[in-house]
């Protein structure tokens, strides 16, 4: 079955590492919207971390860990990749309104499209 995840979901995924040739299953952060990612069979995700041994500028620690389906202190962090739809493993949760507008206000100050 595929998942096609809304903008603001939390979803497990296989998370691709670019100093290595495997993907571990990790939550991320979807960021395009449920018909971008209906119409083209991907979605654009951001990673989230607990960041226990790094820190990038544009971190965005969750205030409402638990609404996001974590269960552990956690970050989004711009780590971003696009992904066929047809590997998402399944949505966890969603980020509070709280974090949405936190998230949106750090990308827009990264993209400068």
């Amino acid at each position: 079955m595929t998942v096609i995840c809304e903008a603001g979901d939390v979803a497990i995924v296989p998370f691709p590492f670019t100093d290595m040739a495997v993907a571990k299953p990790r939550p991320a952060l979807a960021l395009s919207s449920q018909k971008a990612n209906g119409e083209s069979g991907n979605t654009i995700f951001a990673m989230i971390t607990t960041a226990a041994k790094s820190h990038w500028p544009t971190d965005v620690p969750l205030s409402d860990a638990a609404d996001a389906g974590l269960t552990a202190a956690s970050l989004v962090r711009l780590k971003l990749f696009t992904l066929d739809n047809r590997l998402v493993a399944r949505k966890i949760g969603a980020l509070s309104p709280r974090d949405r507008k936190t998230v949106r206000e750090v990308l827009k100050g990264v993209v400068g499209v």
